[in-house]
C-alpha cells in the first residue's frame, strides 16, 4: 500500500487496526507518522485519546497497556510508538498485535530496517496490520521526485533550480522537503521556483557549486572549473572535498557506462541510471574524453580520494589536491 492510499483512507475515515511503517526513508515514515499524530483525532478528541511513545524510552508493557485501553468521548483511540527500532523487546509486542482491540489505532514507526521477514512478528503484521516498507531513492530518481514534489505544492521549479537543490543536499527527501517549504514561504504570490530563489533561500550559489563544476570538468572548461575550485577554497563549507569527490566519481561512472549501453536514450538511461534530462551532458563528456580518458579520470579521482583522508600524502591542502587532480584529467 502506498503513502498516498494510507492517507487517503485515513482522511475517509477507513482504519486498520495496527499500521508498520519500516525501512531506510525516514521521509514517508514521518509523513505517515505526524499525520497519525495530528489528523486523525481532533484537537478535543485527541487531548483523551492520544498516546505517543518512543522506542528507546517505552517499556513494551506500557505501550501495550495504552492500546488495550478503550477511547473517551470518542469512537477511535490513536497509539503511536515513534524510533520503534530502539525498542527492547519488540517482540513482545506480538500478543497484542496478534489479537488487536478495533477501537485503538497503532501506529508504528520502525526505521533505518525491516523486520525480520522470517519472524513471527513480520508473519503477524503482515496477516493483522498494514505494513508499508520503504526504501532509499536512487540518485537519478531524485530530480523527478523533486520536481513532483515542488508541483504538489502548486509551484513550478525551473530544470536549474531542481538540479542545484539535488545536487547540494543529495539523498535527503527530508531536507529536499524542508528547503523547498523554505523557498516557498519567501517566494510571495510567484509560482516559480528560480535558481536565484535556490540561491537565495536555501544559500548554494548558482555559478559555484558541485553541479557547476562537474559541468565544467565535463566539457574540459580548465578555466571555470578551476575558478570554482578557487570559489571552494574561500568557502570550505560551501562543497568540502568529501562532497565534490563522490559526486565527480558518481557522473564519470555514469559516463564510462554509456560505452556499454546499447538503445535510444530511455534504453541508455535505464541501462546507466543516467537521468534522461541530463543524457546530453553525459554523452558530450563521454565524446571530449573517450573511453581511455573517463577510465583515466575514475583512476585519478580513486587515487586523490586517498591522499585526501592522508594515504600517500602528509597534510596537501584539499584545493590544490582538486586543482591537481583536474589539471591531470583534463590534460
Amino acid at each position: 500500500m502506498s503513502v498516498t492510499k494510507i492517507l487517503n483512507d485515513w482522511k475517509k475515515k477507513s482504519f486498520k487496526p495496527v499500521y508498520w511503517f519500516e525501512g531506510e526513508e525516514d521521509f514517508y515514515i514521518d509523513q505517515l507518522v505526524d499525520a497519525a499524530e495530528h489528523h486523525i483525532l481532533s484537537e478535543a478528541e485527541a487531548g483523551f485519546n492520544l498516546s505517543v511513545f518512543y522506542g528507546k524510552d517505552a517499556a513494551w508493557s506500557d505501550v501495550v497497556n495504552a492500546c488495550m485501553r478503550y477511547p473517551m468521548f470518542s469512537d477511535k483511540q490513536v497509539v503511536i510508538l515513534k524510533e520503534a527500532q530502539q525498542m527492547k523487546d519488540i517482540d513482545k509486542l506480538e500478543s497484542y498485535i496478534n489479537n488487536p482491540l478495533s477501537s485503538t489505532i497503532f501506529v508504528v514507526g520502525h526505521k533505518e530496517k525491516k523486520v525480520d521477514g522470517r519472524s513471527k512478528l513480520a508473519k503477524l503484521l503482515k496477516e493483522k496490520g498494514e505494513v508499508l516498507s520503504t526504501k532509499k531513492m536512487y540518485d537519478n530518481e531524485l530530480p523527478a521526485w523533486t520536481q513532483d514534489f515542488i508541483e504538489s505544492k502548486g509551484y513550478q521549479p525551473t530544470q536549474k533550480a531542481v538540479h542545484l537543490l539535488v545536487d547540494h543536499i543529495g539523498n535527503d527527501l527530508s531536507r529536499i522537503a524542508n528547503e523547498v517549504d523554505k523557498v516557498i514561504l519567501n517566494l510571495g504570490n510567484r509560482k516559480t521556483i528560480t535558481d536565484d530563489d535556490i540561491e537565495n533561500f536555501v544559500g548554494i550559489s548558482k555559478e559555484y557549486n558541485v553541479f557547476e563544476l562537474q559541468n565544467a570538468v565535463g566539457k574540459k572548461n580548465l578555466a571555470k572549473a578551476l575558478q570554482i575550485v578557487q570559489y571552494f577554497e574561500s568557502n570550505p563549507k560551501a562543497a568540502p572535498i568529501q562532497l565534490i569527490l563522490p559526486s565527480l566519481y558518481s557522473y564519470f561512472s555514469k559516463v564510462f557506462m554509456l560505452f556499454g549501453a546499447q538503445g535510444d536514450d530511455k534504453a541508455v538511461a535505464a541501462q546507466t541510471g543516467i537521468n534522461a534530462w541530463f543524457m546530453k551532458d553525459y554523452k558530450a563528456t563521454a565524446s571530449v574524453y573517450g573511453f581511455e580518458g573517463v577510465q583515466s579520470a575514475l583512476l585519478l579521482m580513486h587515487h586523490y580520494n586517498l591522499r585526501s583522508v592522508g594515504v600517500g600524502d602528509v597534510g596537501t591542502e584539499d584545493a590544490s589536491l582538486l586543482k591537481e587532480m583536474i589539471y591531470k584529467m583534463m590534460m
